[in-house]
């Protein structure tokens, strides 16, 4: 049997030779290990626990399992399952439709995935980010402030429903370019046409890519790689001029500031060194009222255009009217090529002065005169011209409203913030209060911590903060004050708890601030297979391979693991209960009497 590493990596070498074609792919999915290794990527997220729509779940996962699999592919007899439909609340009120797949399906699924991403990851474009290796967020909008310089206009842009438009068709006619496997064609459309339960009735699907399925994410950006290829294009084909025209009243000051600083030079009287200097100081000033280059460069453009997902924005150098040409053409381009709509309403032209929005940042350039003395002493407008990220004030009040920990007043025409208590929370113990705060405040920082302006989420602190308190006090009919005293700890708030070992541990309220953080990384990467995913043998797959169960010690080659969401949901009152407990895990290798007799409590 192959080894996954070399079979991930020999792909993974072709992957930038556009002209390469891969064969005999669906062999791969005979590799037993392939699956052990997706199986360990994808155990331990609890939504794996969630039944789909043939009723089963992670729990019970075997060797046999997979096995199975393995011989329905064989003969091509693998039908996926109609995923489950449910619906997730989006930030603007409405609903997002996800699909809930059944487990088998998805643990095949994550095979298909690792195939894929190997042979495409090293022929994606640098300006698409979404659900790629060593890439989020953050590297996009660090991208965006890196590269978009001089730009004049944005376009925000956004597809109108586009899991949803996938067309089928020209998935597969895009992915036939680079796979000459019939085989594994047909499986990937069996998985698209697997359609969907909702209510009990079954609902077949024509187009899209469900979304909830593990390897939607890696088909959207397939698809959407046309795009970014055209806008590469595009770009280099709008690009005109090799530099701005130079501003002459800029050019001037230069020279006579260059004149001014000789003349420094060679002067030896202090009385007229002191007036030069003085001529110096007001050249300078004068310099920092000025734009180096004109504010129309006719005969300079340039185009910048980076991608998250279905979410995309353009940097323009030029004026409205070609904004409105691009915009345009852009939207043709999606249509006939790829069956998909811009959403008008989103997709906006706005100023490059003004608010752009972007992955829930405002994105702007900054106009300002301010300056600081560069290395050499001399004034330098380094904030002018600038691309900021900015938290919105609107994101920061609907979070604090989400959370419930805020009570907007109106008084003489203001909007007062107040902080407000959470009755919901007043039954949990201390810690689990605490620690429901803390995590809230830091997945809030650790997304907006690139922002220029992160030290606003102190307003968002203080809100958190005087809520907690007033959380605490309503548990224990008590002042804030009071509070205060009897959890203060040094110049902190904190909660004193004992743990598993009789250990006293202190557990304090966020206190690290709101730094400015920038480290990710957004350079381009090597495409490597992560080879420690391989050779580090993780205690799950031995215990899969050990072929004795955990409680009764029999041996057996019929082994499945029990799984739990959360270690902290076991009663501890059945003795495999105290036996995950300690090992602190939420998996138990069993024989199947023994998994059986778990499940009807007669397990003793």
């Amino acid at each position: 049997m192959r080894n996954p590493e070399k079979m991930l990596s020999s792909l993974a070498k072709h992957s930038a030779q556009k002209e390469y074609k891969y064969e005999r792919l669906y062999r791969m999915l005979y590799n037993q290990e392939m699956y052990l290794i997706a199986y360990q990527k994808i155990y331990a997220k609890p939504g794996n626990l969630t039944k789909g729509t043939d009723e089963s779940t992670i729990d019970g996962m075997s060797i046999k399992r997979i096995n199975t699999i393995i011989e329905s592919l064989k003969d091509e007899s693998y039908q996926p399952k109609p995923s489950r439909r449910t619906y997730i609340p989006k930030k603007n009120g409405k609903t997002r439709p996800l699909g809930i797949p059944s487990f088998n399906d998805k643990l095949l699924q994550e095979v298909i995935r690792m195939i894929l991403e190997s042979i495409y990851e090293g022929s994606f474009e640098p300006t698409s980010h979404g659900f790629r290796p060593r890439r989020s967020c953050h590297t996009a909008l660090l991208k965006v402030q890196k590269t978009f310089t001089g730009i004049k206009w944005f376009i925000e842009g956004d597809i109108r429903d586009f899991f949803n438009c996938i067309d089928h068709d020209i998935l597969i006619t895009i992915l036939r370019e680079r796979i000459a496997d019939d085989r594994f064609l047909r499986l990937i459309r069996k998985f698209l046409n697997a359609g969907y339960m909702e209510e009990w009735t079954f609902h077949k699907t024509y187009s899209g890519a469900p979304q909830g399925g593990i390897i939607s994410p890696i088909l959207a950006n397939i698809y959407l790689d046309k795009f970014d290829k055209y806008m590469k294009e595009y770009c280099k084909a709008f690009h005109k001029g090799k530099r701005r025209d130079r501003n002459p009243v800029y050019r001037q000051n230069e020279t006579q500031m260059l004149k001014t600083r000789k003349e420094l030079t060679i002067t030896t009287d202090k009385a007229q060194r002191k007036k030069i200097i003085e001529q110096i100081k007001q050249l300078e000033q004068e310099r920092m009222t000025l734009s180096p280059t004109l504010p129309i460069a006719t005969g300079y453009k340039r185009l910048f255009y980076i991608r998250y997902a279905d979410d995309w924005l353009c940097g323009i150098t030029g004026s409205k009217e070609d904004c409105r040409i691009i915009k345009e053409n852009i939207k043709q381009f999606l249509y006939n090529n790829l069956r998909l709509e811009l959403s008008e309403e989103k997709t906006l032209i706005t100023n490059a002065k003004d608010r752009a929005h972007f992955l829930g940042f405002d994105v702007y350039v900054r106009h300002t005169n301010a300056a600081k003395r560069n290395a050499l002493g001399r004034l330098s407008r380094d904030f002018d011209k600038k691309i900021v990220l900015a938290i919105p004030n609107s994101t920061i009040r609907k979070k604090l409203l989400d959370y419930g920990v805020v009570k907007i007043i109106h008084h003489q025409g203001k909007e007062i913030w107040k902080p407000w208590h959470r009755n919901k929370l007043k039954n949990q113990d201390d810690l689990e209060i605490l620690e429901s705060y803390n995590a809230q405040i830091r997945g809030f920082y650790n997304y907006y911590r690139i922002a220029n302006n992160s030290s606003i989420l102190n307003s968002f602190y203080y809100i958190m903060k005087y809520s907690m308190l007033k959380t605490f006090a309503g548990k224990y009919n008590n002042t804030k004050s009071e509070i205060i005293k009897k959890y203060r700890v040094g110049k902190d708030f904190g909660v004193t708890y004992t743990n598993a070992k009789g250990e006293k541990i202190t557990r304090l309220f966020y206190n690290e601030g709101f730094k400015r953080k920038t480290d990710c990384s957004y350079e381009n990467h090597d495409i490597m297979i992560p080879i420690a995913l391989f050779n580090t043998s993780t205690s799950l797959i031995d215990r899969l391979r050990a072929n004795k169960c955990e409680v009764c010690g029999k041996e057996t080659t019929d082994i499945q693991i029990h799984h739990v969401k959360k270690v902290k949901d076991l009663n501890n009152k059945d003795f495999w209960d105290s036996f995950m407990i300690a090992r602190h895990r939420k998996t138990l290798a069993l024989c199947v009497s023994c998994h059986s007799k778990l499940h009807w409590g007669k397990l003793d």
